[in-house]
């Protein structure tokens, strides 16, 4: 493919899913500066990898396994870290209120249970918050996020009940909407 082409339908698929991957970012920091510096450092990945992303048979699950990847990489080498300490000032670590100006984050909860949820989710470990965000909001299977993750489907069930069960005792349960039959 000639490159004129590869970066029109390189741009053209960055167009119509950087709200979606910044959506999926924001639930896996918390922090929507953070958001857009993982979702640009996936984007510039997924470029140098276009030959062979945009032949893979789901480009939307190569593009989400990029900003896992980057988002698990950054929290290994402590990156996060020092970025939140020297951006809030040292012992802040506090996550950024601003609004997603993109519009919600598509929980579709009402406003109260979605700020618990985001405060309960940044109290997740890395990993747990995203096995929980890639099984219960991307709505992957056990072996999808498995594989994503390059873990075993025993882990992901562990780091989801875990995480679930992590999230069951911070939030408030009568917020928690009845759902008709199980997940």
């Amino acid at each position: 493919m000639a490159k004129p082409d590869r970066d029109a339908e390189f741009t053209a698929f960055v167009s119509a899913r950087q709200a979606w991957l910044r959506r999926v970012a924001y639930l896996l920091c918390g922090d929507w500066h953070r958001a857009d510096d993982l979702v640009q450092s996936s984007i510039t990945k997924l470029y140098t990898h276009w030959h062979r992303a945009s032949r893979a048979d789901n480009v939307d699950g190569y593009a989400r396994r990029t900003l896992v990847n980057t988002y698990l990489a950054e929290q290994r080498a402590g990156w996060a870290r020092w970025t939140i300490l020297h951006r809030f000032g040292a012992g802040s670590g506090a996550a950024d209120p601003e609004p997603d100006p993109a519009g919600a984050v598509g929980l579709d909860l009402d406003l109260d249970l979605d700020l618990d949820l985001r405060e309960a989710l940044g109290r997740l470990p890395p990993r747990q918050r995203a096995t929980v965000v890639l099984r219960y909001y991307c709505d992957l299977s056990v072996e999808q996020t498995a594989q994503l993750m390059g873990c075993s489907t025993g882990n992901v069930k562990s780091q989801s009940a875990r995480g679930l069960a992590t999230l069951r005792n911070l939030l408030d349960p009568s917020l928690i909407p009845v759902t008709e039959g199980p997940r």
